[in-house]
């Protein structure tokens, strides 16, 4: 099967998802990242590698830390950003996503950095702009369906704390149904060989068939912390849930929150995740987010590396 990721020789043309992209793939990406996590001090002077290029930041749906961070790490390696606040622009005057395209590529665009509501969006912008081998999308999270740079940054915070993925326990652990953090995180873990994903949530924020990914299913999160390496939080997607799928934000904290109690489970030198923003007193308590297990501000700091190097893959260098 193609993938529409990849061009004819097999290099990445789009980042669009965790998903079918082989491990050689993803470990270069992570590799490419270490060159540029010392770049991203702020006395680090700029790099050359898309200079030239055009940058365009099509956010159809808010997120001011994505976006910030791809603008930084696009700047970072020279090239001109452009960001559209599509809420008030062309589309919301009748346009449609494709037109809104055609008249960017017109002005010279080299890459799309995509984030829309509808599942699919990026891969229909993909598809459209493939007579342009020089134009490159990257998904920056469709709907409940992917986002690959978050999984990807996820990814190489756990090698930069574990060294390797081969022996590693992994809980993922919240509102999994809606999340596309989830979904990218659980397939690049699969991906990587790590032997023993959990997923743990009440049986309404699971999706159906969840197992068929890979992964060992925990409603009771005492038994599912028991000895893990790694605990992804997950935030509580109260934008995206339709009718009353929890009893209460309180009684989601009493049964999935992480406090120091539940984390005492895990591995003495488990590492903690969050992909942001955190609901705090919801999904995590302050003593973990801000204790000496949480590793979710380096997580921000290693995102900035993982775009930098999924944009200078993509144009080629």
């Amino acid at each position: 099967m193609n993938n529409p990721q990849l061009n004819a020789r097999g290099e990445l043309q789009h980042l669009l998802s965790v998903e079918g992209l082989p491990r050689e793939t993803l470990l270069h990406i992570l590799a490419t990242a270490d060159s540029f996590v010392g770049l991203t001090d702020r006395d680090v002077k700029k790099v050359p590698l898309l200079r030239g290029k055009s940058v365009f930041n099509l956010f159809f749906e808010n997120s001011t830390r994505t976006r910030t961070t791809f603008e930084i790490a696009a700047k970072r390696l020279s090239a001109d950003v452009i960001n559209l606040n599509i809420n008030t622009s062309s589309t919301s005057k009748g346009e449609s996503l494709l037109d809104t395209v055609d008249n960017l590529s017109a002005m010279h665009a080299d890459m799309f950095i995509v984030r829309h509501a509808s599942s699919g969006a990026p891969y229909q912008i993909a598809r459209h702009v493939t007579p342009h081998p020089h134009l490159h999308v990257v998904n920056a999270g469709d709907g409940r369906h992917a986002h690959p740079t978050q999984g990807l940054l996820d990814l190489y915070t756990i090698r930069h704390y574990k060294k390797e993925f081969s022996q590693l326990s992994v809980a993922v652990i919240g509102d999994v149904l809606h999340s596309r953090v989830a979904r990218s995180l659980i397939h690049g873990l699969t991906t990587l060989g790590v032997p023993d994903v959990r997923v743990i949530g009440p049986k309404t924020l699971l999706p159906a068939g969840v197992e068929q990914l890979g992964v060992k299913v925990f409603h009771d999160m005492n038994k599912g912390m028991a000895g893990v390496d790694v605990v992804a939080m997950l935030r509580l997607q109260n934008e995206r849930m339709n009718g009353p799928l929890l009893p209460s934000a309180q009684e989601f904290f009493k049964s999935y929150g992480l406090t120091p109690e539940k984390l005492a489970l895990a591995k003495p030198d488990a590492i903690v995740m969050h992909p942001g923003p955190m609901n705090r007193g919801v999904e995590i308590d302050s003593a973990v987010a801000d204790g000496p297990s949480s590793v979710i501000l380096p997580q921000v700091t290693f995102g900035i590396a993982v775009r930098m190097a999924v944009m200078s893959i993509l144009a080629g260098n």
